[in-house]
Order: structure tokens, then sequence, then C-alpha cells
């Protein structure tokens, strides 16, 4: 029972998470830019610190070249003199510098061998960065037609200002012409009265007409 319970809790928190992913995924995106941004940077940090020390340390193996060049040179020349108590303090100072020229040129090699991985590492980074927000970009935008189709279909689906607009135009174009209305009525009216029947006499040639036409004006002026 408690096991029960204990997956449908599991569940139901994992759909309340997902739910929140969803409404503010453009936030945790954007959250998600900023945080590696700052791991890239932090890497290019450590890639310049890098860079430095590996040029620190080869000014360092240079000086000891030249230094190491100047006292065999020296050293030599003790020889020939016939000093070579000199020449042999000389050659332990050569010596000395000569092993830690070794460990300076392996911890040189060992710094290029790092900056160059951490290099690689921050250029996909960068890249990495860049595919983001432009990803990020498209999300918004798609978040954007995403809002605006919602917004359409609850529109179409209920009561809306579309309709109300259908309605109206409806209402104004299937409503009776006022005038025809009028003529019909007059008609109605005559009918009721007979103030029309001897008009309708008249013009059917039964009795003298009851208004003057354009046929008796034309008939008038033959005359």
């Amino acid at each position: 029972m408690l096991s029960t319970l204990r997956t449908l809790i599991a569940g139901v928190d994992a759909r309340a998470e997902d739910r929140l992913r969803d409404v503010y995924a453009i936030e945790l995106i954007d959250q998600k830019i900023r945080e590696t941004e700052a791991q890239v940077r932090a890497a290019k940090s450590t890639l310049a610190s890098l860079i430095q020390r590996s040029r620190s340390e080869q000014k360092l193996l240079d000086l000891l070249g030249t230094r190491i060049a100047t006292l065999t040179g020296r050293a030599r020349e003790a020889l020939e003199a016939g000093r070579e108590d000199m020449a042999t303090e000389a050659a332990n100072a050569v010596a000395e510098m000569e092993n830690e020229a070794t460990l300076r040129q392996a911890t040189i090699d060992r710094l290029d061998t790092q900056t160059t991985r951490l290099r690689a590492s921050v250029e996909r980074g960068h890249r990495r960065v860049i595919d983001l927000k432009q990803g990020a970009i498209t999300a918004r935008a798609m978040r954007r037609e995403q809002g605006m189709q919602a917004k359409l279909h609850s529109t179409l689906a209920g009561t809306s200002s579309a309709d109300e607009a259908q309605e109206l135009i409806d209402r104004v174009v299937g409503k009776d012409d006022p005038l025809e209305q009028a003529q019909i009525l007059a008609d109605i009216n005559a009918g009721l009265d007979h103030s029309g029947l001897e008009d309708r006499m008249a013009d059917a040639g039964f009795g003298a007409a009851t208004k003057v036409t354009g046929r008796d004006v034309l008939a008038r002026l033959k005359d």
C-alpha cells in the first residue's frame, strides 16, 4: 500500500514538474544559456592562465639556455687557461641549470597539452552557446505562435467578436426594405378601401378615365 502511494505521489510530482517546465520553458532556456556562458567564461579564464604560465616558463627556459651557453663558453676558456677549478665550478652550475631546463621543458610540454585540450573545449563551448541562443530565438518565436494559435482557437471555439460581427451583418442584410414595405402597405390599404377600384376599371375601359395620361396629352397635341 505504502509503495503504491509513493509511486502515485512520485508520478504526480513528475507530471507537475513537467507542466512547470513547459510553462517556464523560455525562462529555463535563458537560465541554462547563462550558466553555459558562465562555464565558458571560466574556461577562457583558465585557458588564459595556462597560456600566461606557459609563456613565463618559456621565458625562464630561454634565459637558462642563454646562461648555459655563456657558462659553457667560460668553462672552456678556464680549461684552456689551466683553471680546472673554475671550469669544474662552471660545469656543476651548467649541470644544475640543464636539469632545471629539463624540468621546465616538461612543464611547458604539459601546459601546452592542457592548453590545446582546453582551447578545443572553449571553442566547442563557444559554438554551443551560439547554437543555444539561436535555438532560444526559435523557441520564443514558436511560443508566440503557439500563444496566438491558442487565442485564435479559443476565440473561434466560443462566442467571439467575429460571431457577433457576423450576426450584425446578417441582421442588416436580412432586414426588410422599408420602402418596399411601405409600398406593400399602401397597396393593401388601397384594396381595403376600394380607392384603387375606379382606376383599375377605367384602365380596363369601363367608364371615363380618372386621371390624365400621357396618351391623352399626345392626342390633344395632335388635334
